[in-house]
């Protein structure tokens, strides 16, 4: 199949960009999204011109390197997954395709469709650390945990930090990414002694970094390639209002 690409091409985040347009073609309907940029670059090089330079690693939708803005859309059309998990197979050939980098004041362009996510570092180092005793690893099932509370933590530490839920944000939140992050210790016994610390020293973090608030409009939890529910969100909103009612 032969596709039309207008993606964003950026020198440097002190450079401005804009949107070129690219046909590819000799593509498979099996091919992954990165695979089919692999196919444009390997052109571009032959040509004597600038690959597309976009993040990617593992390429099994594990890492979260992959972030694009595809067709207005993070990740892409077919919703829920990561930009290399998508196919080919769900792009019509006679429509051009649309590529750009995340779109949030905290993410700066570093090169055409990469964009420095740091930032969701810096919260993490806010506050993602429990106190734990040295010594050697306690035994399996020593700390019993309720089956609700496991459950609830496991689905909040999927996350993969790709920043999906960031670029799909009106407001350019990462409220679901930060909530992820605090609550799947704080709903464990483990992260107790920082549960309340930890979500307002991380919501602090979120906000000093530039992002902006979140105002629950769901529409990261439509983009999350792991699923992340909106109760997320209430969790760690529950636990900042706790802490400032006892007045930590």
């Amino acid at each position: 199949m032969r596709y039309t690409l207008r993606v964003w091409r950026q020198r440097g985040p002190e450079e401005s960009g804009g949107l070129v347009d690219y046909d590819v073609d000799g593509i498979s309907p099996d091919m992954s999204f990165l695979e089919m940029l692999d196919v444009l670059n390997e052109r571009l090089v032959l040509d004597g011109e600038e690959p597309v330079a976009f993040d990617h690693d593992c390429r099994e939708g594990i890492c979260g390197m992959c972030g694009l803005m595809i067709d207005g859309v993070a990740h892409g059309p077919e919703r829920a997954t990561t930009t290399c998990q998508l196919h080919m197979r769900h792009f019509d050939p006679a429509e051009p395709i649309v590529v750009e980098p995340w779109r949030a004041a905290p993410f700066p362009v570093v090169r055409d469709l990469m964009v420095d996510r740091s930032a969701l570092d810096r919260i993490v180092e806010a506050g993602g650390y429990i106190s734990a005793p040295a010594g050697a690893a306690p035994d399996a099932h020593a700390v019993p945990i309720p089956k609700a509370d496991a459950d609830a933590a496991f689905t909040a530490a999927a996350c993969i930090g790709c920043g999906a839920c960031v670029a799909a944000c009106p407001n350019g939140s990462p409220m679901l990414f930060t909530a992820a992050k605090a609550t799947h210790l704080g709903l464990l016994p483990q992260g107790q002694p920082e549960r309340l610390s930890r979500a307002e020293d991380m919501l602090t973090a979120q906000d000093d970094l530039g992002f902006g608030g979140c105002t629950q409009t769901g529409e990261c939890t439509l983009v999350c390639p792991k699923g992340i529910p909106l109760e997320t969100i209430a969790t760690l909103n529950h636990d900042v209002l706790t802490a400032a009612l006892r007045g930590r």
